[in-house]
């Protein structure tokens, strides 16, 4: 791919990062300067993880005439293993003795040789050490730890998805609906304080949505409420980071999932990990199904000059089946100890049906029915999805200092066709008009390439430097024809729309952290040039954007960051920050075509769409107490030129034009505008509190007023409003005598939105709960069974009432139902595992 043609270069950087990094170690004397630059200097290691070892004690011994050992000098090895001595006296040979707890003590003979020409100085690197672990043998004591199911951090939570029973067996949606103050939204989309976050999988651009990433293959969730300028510019409302699973303990270690339910539940999981010598494999690979029948219900009065002229009601009825099937696997590469190389490869595909039945009701003004509807559509995709990862890390001697090099390949294809009928009648029965048939067949090819570079430098104990690079490329290119059918003679609709559009982000940013005392502060700079090219192949039609599209226009390119951060006490601190960001239109809110899969609702995209500039403020507070951790924030987003929703009915040149493709006359089009601004003001309260031994609550609580401020043409479309949303999780393991219910773990979530206001009305208000039951038994608690519900009261459903000049509607729609799940999960492994003889495993853990 000529848009890898940079790579050697890159690699030509590395090799001189790494080049430094040895010439700094080998100290030569600067010609004229006389210097005692006598060293004696290496690293532990442990010999089986290759691990850094912190804190073992070095001794140094001359050896003296007659077999006696005379103490020099001693230390403490530094965090990174590394230890040092300094201007030590030329002697014929010194020993040296290493000793650290659970480890075995290690003594070496070392002979000193001064060079040519040293006045008597020395340089010697003992290289990397390898101490062997000690090994005791313990007697029937099991040691069982696990971590909080949600980490609070000052800037970022992190969510450890092994404690989400109710995900189990599930997909990422089901694991984002456990995360306190983030919802999911009919599509599956991810809302975080009412607004969309960008999604990353493993710290990197992904075409996979939630609903492909099985919830067994999560380790855990990051959650970046304000991201600094370290982060991609248009992570406007945060940023969620998926993190897959993938452990480095020795020998092979696995976890077998197998779970099914109803509604045509049937799932399966596998995570396999070898670690051995200078290399940590890993596989991971699984099915998931799920089915269901989702209801939804559209009332709408169509009104004009404020009186109602006539009523329409809908009825829905989708009966979906999707099934994913996934691969991932890889390999860590461990060089030496200080350069890692990873390879990571994944496939998923995927196959939809959906089935739908819509009733329809057209009423006149006194609610008197003059004729109804029945529509059938029938749909088939599919889909086929790889990703590809190339990372190189490069850690220096001095702790904290790393490279980083990553690239990331994903690529993808996708296929679908339909048939949509749409029949009407008289009330008695006889034809009110001709059915209306339309076929569609669609393809798609996505392609997206992100090349990284991050630095990290610290500067003594206080002060670091990140820099970094990225280039981010992404094509797409679809096929999509609709045609009208009637007497098996096929005419093509406007609705076809084959396009293709790329996009391309190129971004430097550099980041200085410090600390004075107490207070601890960053400030960053991003760059970031963005362009979009989409073109409308049967029309020639290009759309699209650039930013910044000349030097005046330089201030759209530059994304600053700053926050400040002080330790009140030694349980809790405070921190102010701000960024600026960006959120650029997707191709589908910029895309002209008309979306018919609901004909009384349709969708259309804006070409002239632009960008909107965000400016972020938050306050955060933690506080961490015996039994509890609590974090407040309070934020402030002003959003000029905001891309929000817009909905009118259809006029009647845009009806004339799909009067073949099975329409309502009446049918709303929701397009996207650019607001004048949108500000929101929000507080956020998240508490974890530990009731007893086996006892948690996690509650939230969000606030947030909202004022919009908009208008199309003469329509004032500003509004203002208040939400909220709380949500609670509760844990509960039984701790007893009892053989059969020790060990039960519970866990209940439950939520709770309230309406929210958008510019033409407000989303109606939602809640759910999920329910899960756990089992750990067998030896070691190898084995769990696991029965969860979700939704259990099936109330989950996403409502929106419009109210304008001249409609009023109230709908709702659902994704999934209540469902019922039972999984079997079973962990194994042995560290005594070897592929290898003994011999060549040796011969791999000595050259570590």
């Amino acid at each position: 791919m000529k848009k890898l043609v940079f790579i050697p270069f890159l690699f030509c950087i590395i090799d001189s990062f790494a080049q430094i990094d040895r010439e700094a170690e080998v100290g030569q004397e600067i010609p004229g300067i006389r210097m005692n630059t006598s060293r004696l200097y290496g690293k532990l290691v442990d010999k089986n993880t290759g691990r850094n070892i912190e804190a073992a004690s070095v001794q140094l011994f001359v050896v003296l005439p007659g077999g006696t050992d005379s103490l020099i000098t001693g230390m403490l090895s530094r965090p990174n293993g590394d230890f040092s001595f300094s201007n030590l006296a030329a002697d014929s040979s010194v020993k040296v003795v290493i000793s650290a707890i659970g480890y075995e003590t290690l003594e070496q003979l070392v002979n000193i040789q001064t060079g040519e020409g040293s006045q008597g100085s020395f340089q010697k690197d003992l290289g990397n050490i390898s101490l062997q672990p000690a090994v005791q043998q313990l007697g029937n004591v099991t040691v069982t730890s696990s971590r909080p199911g949600l980490q609070m951090g000052i800037d970022r939570k992190v969510f450890n998805v092994a404690n989400s029973l109710t995900a189990t067996g599930g997909t990422a949606v089901d694991v984002m609906k456990n995360i306190p103050t983030v919802s999911v939204d009919i599509d599956g989309n991810v809302q975080l304080r009412n607004s969309t976050p960008q999604i990353f999988v493993d710290g990197q651009p992904t075409i996979l949505t939630l609903e492909q990433i099985p919830a067994d293959n999560i380790e855990r969730v990051e959650l970046i409420t304000n991201p600094s300028a370290k982060f991609d510019a248009s992570s406007s409302a945060g940023i969620i980071n998926v993190i897959l699973k993938k452990n480095k303990r020795i020998g092979l270690n696995g976890i077998v999932t197998a779970s099914g339910g109803t509604p045509d539940i049937l799932n399966g999981n596998l995570n396999l990990n070898l670690r051995e010598g200078k290399f940590n494999i890993f596989l991971t690979g699984g099915y998931n199904q799920s089915g269901g029948k989702a209801r939804g219900e559209t009332m709408r009065q169509n009104k004009s000059n404020g009186v109602i002229q006539d009523y329409f009601n809908q009825l829905t009825t989708n009966d979906r089946m999707r099934r994913f099937k996934s691969i991932r696997f890889g390999f860590d590469y461990f060089i030496d100890n200080r350069n890692t190389i990873t390879l990571t490869q994944g496939f998923v595909g995927g196959r939809f049906t959906n089935e739908e039945e819509q009733d329809q009701q057209y009423l006149d003004a006194s609610q008197e029915l003059v004729y109804y509807g029945q529509r059938f559509a029938d749909a088939r995709s599919r889909f086929n999805r790889a990703t590809s990862r190339f990372s190189y890390k490069h850690s220096f001697p001095e702790q904290g200092k790393e490279l980083i090099f990553d690239v990331n390949y994903n690529y993808g294809k996708n296929s679908e066709n339909s048939n949509i009928i749409n029949s009407f009648f008289f009330p008695n029965g006889t034809e009110y008009q001709p059915p209306a048939l339309v076929r569609n067949e669609g393809s798609g090819a996505n392609d997206q390439v992100t090349i990284q570079l991050d630095f990290s430098d610290p500067i003594g104990e206080e002060a670091k430097i990140e820099l970094g690079a990225r280039s981010y490329h992404n094509k797409f290119t679809s096929f999509y024809n609709a045609f009208a059918v009637d007497n098996g003679s096929e005419t093509k609709l406007p609705l076809s729309n084959n396009y293709e559009y790329s996009e391309m982000v190129n971004a430097v940013y550099g980041t200085y952290t410090g600390k004075v005392k107490t207070v601890s502060y960053q400030v960053g700079l991003r760059a970031e040039h963005s362009k979009f090219e989409g073109l409308m192949v049967d029309s020639l039609l290009k759309f699209g954007y650039e930013y910044p599209a000349a030097m005046r226009n330089i201030w759209d390119a530059l994304f600053p960051s700053a926050s400040i951060s002080k330790q009140l006490n030694e349980n809790s601190e405070a921190q102010i920050n701000y960024t600026r960001r960006i959120r650029r239109p997707n191709f589908w809110q910029l895309n002209p075509f008309i979306d018919i899969n609901d004909p009384a609702n349709l969708r259309q995209g804006n070409p002239a769409l632009r960008p909107e500039f965000i400016n972020s403020f938050e306050f955060n507070y933690n506080l961490k107490y015996t039994g509890g951790n609590f974090l407040g924030s309070i934020y402030f987003r002003n959003n000029p030129n905001d891309i929000t929703q817009y909905s009118d009915t259809i006029t009647a040149q845009q009806y004339e034009q799909l009067q073949n493709a099975a329409v309502d006359p009446n049918a709303i089009l929701n397009t996207f505008i650019n607001a004048s601004t949108t500000n929101r003001y929000g507080l956020e309260l998240t508490l974890q509190q530990k009731l007893a031994e086996n006892f948690d609550i996690t509650p939230s609580f969000e606030l947030q007023y909202r004022t919009v401020k908009a208008d199309v043409g003469d329509q004032d479309l500003s509004n203002e409003g208040m939400s909220w949303e709380t949500e609670l999780t509760v844990d509960y393991k039984i701790k007893s005598a009892s053989r059969f219910f020790n060990d039960f773990s519970f866990q209940l979530t439950g939520e709770y939105e309230s309406a929210e206001v958008i510019p033409q009305g407000r989303r109606s208000p939602q809640y759910s709960a999920d329910f899960a039951l756990r089992k750990d038994f067998l030896k070691d608690r190898k084995a769990t069974i696991t029965f969860a519900v979700n939704d259990v009261f099936n109330s989950h459903r996403f409502g929106t009432i419009y109210d304008t000049e001249y409609f009023y509607q109230d709908s709702y729609r659902r994704r999934n139902v209540r469902n019922f799940r039972i999984t079997f999960s079973y962990r194994f492994g042995s560290a005594d595992f070897s592929l290898m003889n003994n011999n060549r495993r040796a011969e791999n853990n000595d050259d570590n």
